[in-house]
């Protein structure tokens, strides 16, 4: 279609499209969500929470059928074949753009779980989103400060056992959770103001990738460590770029690796020896990134 089309109509339509098609999927939400909210009944909810992630799911591909249509991207993606949507996994990323979740359920649809965040538990108070993030069972945590555990000793653990009690439901539903562990999107003047010794990553922040596997390590069937390349774009556009079908190549690569040994369970901010280690775990694979980006570039004649 964008052949006959100028970009920037062919934006606007898709954008459009994928308004209609959020739209739709939420007015099939809402009275489940309502019901969920209403009724007590575990077994009840934990049907809701099939139902509701059956819709999101859907919502996910329609969104990628809508894309796939108005757009004509070169989709280079290598990863494990033996995936199992019934498995638990943590998904790790590199985090170019917004556009980053959109590739990301667009390679993992069918064959992981529906991708899920572990968000801040104050977020659940935000309108709307909040609801459909808590309907949709996404993990909640309450984290507290190095600082505020000195003045509150007391509240130390807490937050791992919250977590971990809301974890504990994913033993009858696995989920996917997503970690971009670079903590925010990369930038030029990003990689500059931090003096990333990586050429393409910002560093790399083990706190949060701790966390989950302190909280569902046990649970996890292995780690996806995602890397993600738009060898033809700046990073700042990306999703008005990929919305105008104006992303020529988009690659990916995915490896499936093991779960650290001894984690679950564990204290990040108390736990010195568990903190360093985990930052060596995840030093150790973003230099691997580092030197699959460039290969990948250097490849393509990026």
């Amino acid at each position: 279609m964008q052949k006959f089309l100028p970009s920037p109509l062919l934006g606007v339509i898709a954008f459009l499209l994928v308004a209609f098609n959020t739209v739709f999927w939420v007015a099939l939400f809402i009275p489940v969500i309502l019901l969920k909210f209403i009724v007590f009944a575990p077994q009840f909810r934990h049907r809701c929470s099939r139902v509701l992630t059956a819709f999101a799911s859907q919502w996910v591909n329609c969104n990628s059928f809508i894309l796939q249509v108005m757009q004509n991207s070169e989709w280079d993606i290598e990863g494990p074949a033996d995936l199992n949507p019934h498995a638990s996994y943590l998904v790790i990323s590199n985090h170019r753009s917004w556009a980053d979740i959109v590739v990301l359920q667009h390679i993992f649809r069918d064959k992981i779980p529906f991708l899920k965040f572990f968000l801040k538990k104050e977020l659940i108070w935000v309108p709307l989103l909040g609801l459909a993030w808590w309907a949709l069972d996404f993990p909640f945590m309450k984290r507290y400060s190095r600082r505020f555990l000195e003045k509150h000793p007391e509240l130390r653990g807490q937050d791992m056992a919250t977590t971990r009690k809301h974890c504990e439901k994913f033993k009858r539903s696995p989920v996917s959770v997503i970690n971009f562990i670079e903590g925010t999107r990369f930038s030029s003047s990003k990689h500059l103001s931090q003096n990333s010794p990586f050429q393409n990553l910002l560093r790399p922040r083990a706190g949060g990738v701790a966390f989950v596997l302190a909280a569902m390590g046990d649970g996890l069937s292995g780690i996806l460590d995602v890397t993600i390349v738009y060898p033809d774009n700046a990073p700042e556009a990306l999703i008005w770029q990929l919305l105008q079908g104006k992303i020529p190549r988009i690659i990916a690569r995915v490896r499936l690796l093991p779960v650290p040994e001894d984690v679950a369970g564990k204290d990040y901010l108390a736990d010195s020896d568990f903190r360093e280690r985990m930052q060596e775990w995840v030093n150790r694979i973003w230099q691997d990134k580092d030197m699959l980006i460039n290969s990948i570039l250097s490849a393509r004649g990026a």
